[in-house]
């Protein structure tokens, strides 16, 4: 799904996306970097950690959300953490509270 993410051209200035996946530890990224116009453009757009089978959303920058990604493809919610949601509010989402 990150390399599909990485596909999309960025909408303005000369900026790229790349996927950074470490699939020995469970960590998957989405970066983006470059310049638009004078400006340097750095950072992380999604973080993805897998921890005891479950999905650990770390960042989200993404215009629909990552969660409602996971599930259309098939993942349940009661497997996807917020984790960028502070603990105390997860219980009221859809999602995993852990």
């Amino acid at each position: 799904m990150l390399t599909e993410y990485a596909a999309i051209p960025y909408a303005h200035g000369d900026v790229k996306t790349q996927p950074v996946f470490d699939r020995d530890s469970d960590h998957y990224l989405l970066m983006v970097f470059g310049r638009d116009g004078l400006r340097r453009v750095h950072g992380c757009l999604v973080h993805i950690d897998l921890v005891d089978g479950k999905i650990w959303i770390q960042r989200d920058g993404t215009e629909h959300g990552m969660a409602r990604e996971l599930i259309r493809e098939g993942i349940p919610p009661e497997r996807i953490v917020l984790a960028f949601h502070p603990s105390g509010a997860r219980p009221y989402s859809e999602f995993q509270a852990a």
